[in-house]
């Protein structure tokens, strides 16, 4: 037997359920299925795509397989959300494969990280679902949806926890390169940018690279030393120089994806105290 609040059999486009398993045995398909008025395949597909957790004294988890035999004192959470479910992500490129971690490029619209309606729209996910071997991914670092360029993915909870760590204290070098309205100002040595955000401070150093005054948009190489939630986008923005497809901090009007792309990366491999360079090929970065 089962329990849940209520069961909708005219399941609305973006719904949660869920069900308390009483008795050995149950099957979570059936469970859910019964519950939502989904079909079955429906719901497999759901929990393939990591809309279904399973909570059991005290922890908590997405299930994926749909097999799962579920015992008395299991929790079933469901969130299904059609357009969310239904999202087909681009293929993220892998650039690299070290093993422990791996380094991708990850394409606009792709995530870094999943939410409770889903998780395989991110890059973490394609990367478990495509390398050979295949292995778990977990989360180092992060780009903006909107955002393009590298990113590195954990495939060891020691891999993660120490890369996390250089992330953490600034041991990683990070540069990008992004496209802005307007002309920078020409400077010799990079133009640093102390703004604090969110009370928080924040770094950003620019370093100008091209203008085309037809287009009167700036070319610029920027790299920053702390990692502030849309950091670069915020900065460029509040000195007037909105970043080419920003439609949060600029003005919406332009017909492009966000022209910000982290281009590359380099830091001593806490695993076995190796350097590490990688750089992004020039096909894929912004250009006037």
């Amino acid at each position: 037997m089962l329990s849940a609040g209520a069961i909708n059999f005219m399941t609305p486009p973006r719904s949660e359920f869920h069900v308390d398993i009483n008795e050995d045995g149950m099957n979570a398909v059936a469970a859910l299925a019964e519950v939502s008025g989904l079909s079955k395949q429906r719901v497999k597909q759901a929990m393939q795509r990591g809309a279904v957790w399973l909570s059991h004294g005290g922890a908590c988890r997405r299930i994926r397989r749909a097999t799962k035999t579920l015992r008395p004192g299991d929790a079933l959470d469901f969130y299904y959300d059609e357009a969310v479910l239904l999202s087909e992500p681009p293929a993220s490129l892998l650039i690299a494969d070290e093993g422990e971690y791996s380094l991708w490029y990850k394409p606009y619209g792709v995530l870094s990280q999943g939410s409770k309606w889903g998780d395989h729209c991110t890059v973490s996910r394609w990367a478990e679902q495509h390398l050979t071997p295949q292995r778990p991914s977990y989360i180092i670092h992060r780009l903006d949806r909107a955002a393009t360029g590298l990113i590195l993915i954990g495939h060891t909870k020691k891999a993660a926890v120490a890369l996390s760590g250089l992330f953490a204290s600034r041991e990683i070098e990070k540069c990008y390169r992004v496209l802005v309205h307007g002309a920078f100002p020409e400077t010799p040595m990079p133009y640093t940018i102390n703004t604090a955000i969110e009370g928080r401070a924040s770094t950003t150093h620019v370093t100008p690279i091209a203008y085309d005054a037809q287009q009167n948009r700036s070319l610029l190489s920027v790299h920053i030393e702390t990692g502030r939630k849309h950091q670069i986008r915020r900065h460029l923005s509040e000195m007037g120089y909105a970043v080419v497809g920003d439609r949060l901090y600029g003005s919406g009007d332009d017909k492009e994806d966000l022209q910000l792309t982290a281009c590359h990366l380099a830091f001593d491999c806490p695993l076995n105290g190796k350097p590490r360079c990688y750089r992004l090929a020039d096909e894929y970065l912004p250009r006037l």
